[in-house]
């Protein structure tokens, strides 16, 4: 499924459960042209597979994500900026594109923050449902301290997630926080300690491959477009979606497993 991956591995290691795991570790992980160019075509795999149902996005060695690559070791993006012009294309078919599909997902996703996520690579963590991050990770903007921008959609998620007035503070002032501070920002779901990292995300991830497909991707498609909506729309999408889950055999296997006195078996039907 993922021989031909260069800068991403994608592995499957339990049953029900995708892993991405960014892999430019003597960049922090930051993101390439490339690596953008894979995770989209990862998360493609993600959403299609029906047998796949949750997603945990790491980085590989000490970072999450570093954001945008830097050192110059991205010569296929040094070869694109050519012009100002060359700056907003590259933008839009690359981690645009990332942050854009993540969005769209209706299935569970998780970031482990096991270290830096900075920048756009915040961005990235924030386009994931949950955020679970070792006391060690540090997150923050870091663009400021180039002259740079939050362009991934840093400028739109920033401030929904820890309100404008920080948001502004963060990026103008380029504040990077330890992961206790980033949790009480709003940041970060859950810390726990280094060590317990991918023992608790994979915990999260079995709960959540555990539970009726069906019903979890409408519950998140729900909560998603109810962001938009007025309490009366979202109602009324509430309304459409029961007559899909309600009547679909895992409602019947789940109140049959209720009086059963035993775990449900869901197969998203």
């Amino acid at each position: 499924m993922a021989a031909d991956f260069r800068e991403i591995l994608f592995e499957t290691p339990e049953p029900h459960i995708a892993k991405v795991t960014l892999n430019r570790p003597a960049q922090m992980n930051a993101y390439s042209t490339l690596l953008c160019e894979e995770l989209v075509r990862a998360l493609d795999i993600y959403l299609r597979d029906d047998d796949l149902r949750c997603l945990i996005l790491t980085g590989a060695g000490r970072g999450f994500c570093a954001g945008g690559d830097i050192s110059g070791a991205d010569a296929e993006h040094e070869a694109l900026m050519k012009s100002q012009l060359s700056h907003a294309r590259e933008m839009r078919d690359g981690m645009h594109r990332v942050i854009l599909a993540l969005s769209r997902l209706d299935k569970p996703t998780i970031a482990m923050v096991n270290g830096p996520a900075v920048a756009g690579g915040l961005t990235l963590a924030l386009a994931c449902d949950m955020r679970i991050a070792a006391d060690t990770a540090k997150l923050g903007d870091t663009s400021g301290r180039f002259g740079l921008l939050p362009d991934e959609g840093g400028a739109w998620l920033f401030p929904r997630f820890m309100g404008l007035d920080l948001a502004l503070k963060m990026t103008m002032l380029a504040e990077v926080y330890s992961a206790d501070e980033a949790e009480y920002l709003g940041l970060v779901t859950e810390v726990v300690p280094a060590s317990e990292l991918e023992p608790r995300v994979m915990e999260l991830a079995r709960g959540l491959a555990a539970r009726a497909p069906l019903a979890v991707r409408l519950a998140k498609s729900m909560m998603m477009r109810g962001q938009t909506l007025s309490l009366e729309q979202s109602l009324g999408d509430a309304a459409l979606s029961v007559m899909i889950a309600n009547p679909s055999a895992d409602v019947r296997e789940g109140v049959k497993a209720f009086f059963d006195k035993r775990e449900p078996r869901f197969k998203g039907k």
